[in-house]
């Protein structure tokens, strides 16, 4: 009888175990797609910027900084892996695109331009986007770190080999204020 009860508890106790490695794999699963989802828009983003710069540039051709600023940090971005230096990254690109937009304002004709109003749209349209990837992707890992947190999921969770991830958030203050535009 003893015997049998061990069993019993033995099955419960491998199927309890099962049934928690399963709902953190698929957790990591889902933190990796909503990962890959940032980047598909990240890449369409990556895409749309340099027909962009080049719309800006035929009409103002001095202002220089402002174009290099946003191709280095468009290469930063496009080179990062990790969420943090991502985050960083993108935070300084869509400042940099903020000073393209600020700079197009000094430019009437270019903002009543067909191509460069579609540009803007466009780009709009995929920060949007990127904001919804983003925070379908917090709220994936938000749910894979308490997952890994909670008991007993924290005694097994690490031995397993699964590790918490990072959010996806901006690292600068300033990034989170709307810019100053002077003219």
């Amino acid at each position: 009888m003893a015997f049998i009860v061990f069993l019993v508890v033995l099955v419960i106790v491998i199927a309890l175990v099962i049934g928690l490695y399963n709902s953190l794999v698929q957790l990591r699963v889902r933190a990796d797609s909503a990962w890959s989802d940032i980047d598909v828009q990240l890449k369409r983003r990556y895409d749309l910027i340099p027909n962009l710069v080049e719309t800006v540039k035929g009409y103002a051709a001095h202002e220089k900084g402002t174009f290099e600023n946003i191709a280095k940090w468009r290469s930063a971005a496009m080179s990062a892996t990790a969420p943090a230096d991502r985050a960083q990254a993108e935070g300084q690109l869509t400042m940099a695109l903020k000073s393209l937009f600020a700079v197009a304002e000094n430019y009437p004709q270019l903002r009543a331009s067909e191509n460069f109003m579609s540009l803007q749209n466009s780009l709009q349209q995929i920060e949007s986007d990127i904001q919804n990837a983003r925070r379908y992707y917090n709220a994936v890992v938000r749910d894979f770190n308490t997952r890994m947190q909670v008991f007993p999921a924290n005694m097994l969770a690490g031995p397993m080999g699964f590790k918490p991830r990072q959010f996806f958030e901006l690292e600068a203050p300033a990034e989170r204020q709307a810019p100053a535009v002077k003219f």
